[in-house]
């Protein structure tokens, strides 16, 4: 088994952002984007500061016991943070779980110039070539539309058969009933993982 903590890179850059751990000033800038209705359209409510803390701390957590988690990005010269985006076990069990997945919360100035596609490659990429994962899923609302998008972008696949109510949200919710895309490893699934 690969000691995913023992690989995790400093930050993970791609042409136009730095994927990083968080810092302390980054909680203020993730607290405002949770209040923000249209970043949360296709959540269940706006965060709090204490949720939006927590969720930090959840984030961190999942760093410090798998060695990897939902990056900070950084866009240089630009911002110093404009969302998150990475990969995390997710804290509930479905049908598809246990497994990883990929996602992205980006600020809304920050929206519509590839940001989230360009960093979800990124997290693949390090999915793929580093942890030698065999698969990664993502989900969202099935209404969702842009985030459904950067998921094709990045080759994930959907099946009907496989939307399901998110555990973790209110039956009554309009954004409960969620899509589920997967990806698998190409190397692995070439057979040439070793």
């Amino acid at each position: 088994m690969i000691d995913a903590k023992s690989m995790l890179p400093e930050s993970i850059k791609t042409p136009r952002m730095i994927l990083r751990r968080w810092v302390k000033a980054d909680r203020d800038a993730f607290a405002k984007m949770n209040q923000d209705p249209d970043v949360m359209e296709f959540f269940p409510g706006l965060l709090t500061r204490e949720e939006s803390d927590a969720m930090v701390d959840r984030v961190e957590k999942h760093f410090d016991d798998h060695g990897f988690g939902f990056w900070a990005v950084e866009l240089p010269g630009i911002v110093p943070f404009a969302g998150l985006i990475g990969l995390g076990h997710p804290r509930y069990e479905t049908h598809f779980t246990p497994c990883v997945e990929i996602g992205w919360r980006m600020a809304k100035p920050y929206w519509g110039f590839g940001y989230a596609t360009e960093g979800a490659f990124a997290s693949l990429h390090f999915a793929f070539e580093s942890l030698r994962l065999p698969e990664v899923v993502s989900m969202t609302a099935v209404s969702n539309m842009k985030s459904r998008n950067v998921m094709e972008k990045i080759g994930m696949i959907t099946n009907p058969q496989e939307d399901f109510d998110h555990p973790l949200v209110p039956m009554d919710s309009p954004v409960c009933r969620h899509v589920l895309y997967r990806i698998h490893n190409p190397a692995m699934r070439d057979g040439l993982s070793g």
